[in-house]
This record gives C-alpha cells, structure tokens and sequence, in this order.
C-alpha cells in the first residue's frame, strides 16, 4: 500500500521544466543520426547496409581469453589499477614501433597518448584546438561523428569536395586563397585519406604531399584519421600523411576498433610532443586514463606478434563482401546511379540522379527490408540530398545481395517519379 501511494504521488506531482537546466551548448546537442538508425532496424528483420560495424567472427575470442587470462595471473596490479592519462607505457611504445615498422614513421619524431577510441581524441582536439569561429576545413562528405565533436566548439566549416583520389588539393588551394584574400585563415583540416568514411575512397600519395606544402604555406595543421587503414582487399598500400611530416603538423590518429575489437574502446593520437602534452592535460579532466585493463590486454596482443597474423585473416574474411557488394551494385542499380569502388575499409558511397532525397526515401526502403544512411548527414553544411553510405562488414554476402536487390527496387521507384 505504501508503494502504491508513493507512486501514486509521483504520478500526481508537477512536472519539471527540465529544458531549462541544460546549457546551451546542450540544448543544441542532437542525436546521432547514424546510430538512432541502427536503434530502428536492429530488432527486426531489415538488412541494415547501415552501420559502421564491423563483424564480430572477426573478433579473436580464444587469443583475447588466453592473454586475459595471462593478465590477471601476471600484471594484475597494474591492469586493475589507475593508470597514467595519458596511457599504458608498454602498449605506448609498441604502438609507436608498429607505426615505425609498418608505416615509416620515425618514433623520434612523435609521442602518442592513448584515448578512450579515436572518438575521444576527435573531442580532445576540439578542446584543445578549436575557438568559436576557427575555421575547420573537412572533406565533403566526412565522417558524421567529427563534425559532431568538432561543431560542439563552435567552429565555421569549410567544405572541401571528394574525387576518387581523396580530397581534391587544387580545389582546397583555391578555397585558401579565397579566404586568404578575406583575411581568414584556417586553423585545422581534418581527412580520412585512406578508404574515407563514408565514400570509401583513398587519397592519392601525390596528393598527401601536396596537402603538407599547403599546411605549411597556410599554416595549419592537419588530423590524420585513419580507422580503417589496415583493411586493404586489392591495389598498392600508400603511407599515411604523417609519415611525410617534417614539421609536426599532422596529428595522426589510430584505432584498435577495426582491426582488434570496438568494445576495448582503444584509439591513439601520435604527434608532435607539445601537442600531445596539452591534449594530455585536457584529458586529465575528462576520465583521468583510458581503460587500464584493456590497454594492458592489447599490449600483450601486440607484443605476442598477434595483430600481424589477424589481419590478414580479417581481410581474408571482408574482401568477399566487399565483392560482393560492388557485384550486386553493378547487376541491380539502374542507369543513372553511381557508386565508389573502394580497395579498402568498410563502405560504399552511392549517388542517385538529382531530385531524389534520400533521407525521404529511407522510410520506403525500410519498409521494404533494407537500411542504409543517407547522405545527407556527412556534409557540414547539409546541402547535398542524394546520397547514401552502405556498409558491407556486417552482414554476410548473401544478405548483402539481397540488399541490394530491395534497394535498387526502391530507387527505381523514385526514379519513375
């Protein structure tokens, strides 16, 4: 009974205004469009060529049980501990070596700080970078959740368009000048040169060097992300930006969520010392360290000479549904639609003839059993409306065809329209 007459009570108090506690930064958060997709689909029996996930039969569930278990017999007094903000010092200095070795990055000329995933290294740098009305040069399209942790600091976006050799550098000289001319200077551009998310293309070797003499004739500095570098399925690897830099501009960020498992929530930033000693500090106030237990489990994962042999297996086991991907595209999409052809990574970006929108459009298809993310969300300024990002890590070939079936099915609906 007194149960009852305190729920009773609850039922019948006023209701607060909890709109007017939030700042207004918060009031002017919004969920990420991405993953309230995922909410809608993932309980039913729709194929979502949506999400960025990758598979988990890749995850290596035995290797991880065996060094976890080696973790907490040998090092638990520091894997269940605090650890140092800004990272565990082994897996720090096994990570730099693996840079070193597999992409030609000198460790002398870097530091690296581990993060709580590369997401947080996105916010850290806002932080720490990013005064109201800095101007951020970013890719068109890009991915969603930078613009998400960088819009929180207030910057102004400027829009740099993609071809299928990454970011087109003569448009990006142009744009400098431009502002240059209006007295503006950019202070950060951000790129995903190698199988962007969400076009899947890759930045050209030629292009990567022309964009470091253009940082240091414009002086800026760039972020180098790059998540899905190691999932190459066909062409010739090409070095990250960071290992041309001479002058430390380039803040190079990396991630064990693609090539390891998302749920250690590992990422990295390598760069200049002084940056990373302000980006430390940043982070102190935000969770004082990374996940030690987690840190110390890929350490050893490393170290064991684990990460070398499981990726190719991981490649092994994408390459199939990468095919399979781009053959069932080819076999059902209708005249008039286009679509990347990535080496590598983990997405497809796919254009549809002028008019249509595919925000509008997803409701239709989700109603036919197929999912995908629309363009829309991965522009700064939100002005393109025909495009989409299909994901092909997830979900096994077959599906994958069918997919694509039911979606070209719905385009051409639109298109007689």
């Amino acid at each position: 009974m007194e149960l009852e007459n305190r729920l009773k009570g609850k039922l019948e108090a006023p209701t607060l205004d909890y709109e007017k506690y939030f700042s207004e930064k918060a009031l002017g958060m919004k969920a990420s469009e991405v993953r309230e997709l995922l909410k809608l689909v993932e309980s039913s029996d729709v194929i979502s060529l949506a999400g960025g996930l990758p598979a988990s039969e890749t995850f290596p569930v035995e290797i991880i049980g065996e060094i976890t278990k080696e973790v907490l017999e040998k090092h638990a007094a520091q894997a269940l501990q605090y650890g140092t903000t800004k990272g565990f010092t082994p897996l720090r200095l096994a990570i730099a070596e693996w840079m070193r070795k597999r992409y030609d990055v000198p460790i002398s000329k870097v530091d690296i700080m581990i993060t709580s995933g590369s997401q947080q290294a996105l916010d850290l740098i806002g932080r720490v970078f990013i005064n109201p009305g800095d101007i951020i040069v970013v890719e068109a399209p890009t991915y969603l959740a930078a613009l998400q942790a960088f819009k929180y600091y207030e910057p102004e976006f400027v829009q740099v368009p993609l071809d299928d050799e990454g970011m087109n550098v003569d448009l990006l000289e142009e744009k400098l000048q431009e502002l240059k001319k209006e007295g503006k200077k950019v202070k950060i551009l951000y790129t995903i040169p190698t199988f962007q998310n969400p076009a899947g293309v890759t930045m050209s070797e030629k292009r990567r060097k022309r964009l470091l003499e253009l940082a240091s004739e414009y002086d800026f500095i760039i972020v180098e992300d790059n998540p899905y570098g190691e999932l190459r399925y066909s062409g010739k690897p090409v070095k990250p930006i960071k290992a041309w830099d001479e002058e430390g501009r380039v803040l190079y960020l990396g991630t064990f969520s693609k090539i390891l498992a998302p749920g250690f929530r590992i990422g990295w930033i390598a760069g200049e010392p002084h940056f990373i000693r302000k980006l430390e500090i940043a982070k102190q106030s935000v969770d004082l360290c990374t996940n030690t237990f987690s840190q110390v489990i890929a350490w050893k994962y490393v170290e064991g000479g684990h990460l070398d042999k499981h990726i190719p297996k991981i490649i092994e086991f994408y390459k199939p549904r990468r095919d399979a991907m781009l053959k069932a595209l080819e076999e059902f999409m209708p005249e008039g639609v286009k679509w990347t052809k990535p080496e590598g990574g983990m997405f497809v970006w796919v254009t549809l003839p002028e008019g249509i929108d595919t925000k509008l459009m997803l409701e239709k298809a989700v109603a036919r059993g197929v999912a995908y993310v629309p363009g829309e969300a991965f522009f700064a300024h939100r002005d393109v409306k025909n495009t989409m990002r299909l994901n092909f890590t997830y979900v096994p070939e077959e599906k994958i065809r069918e997919g694509i079936k039911r979606l070209a099915e719905t385009i051409k609906e639109e298109m007689k329209k």
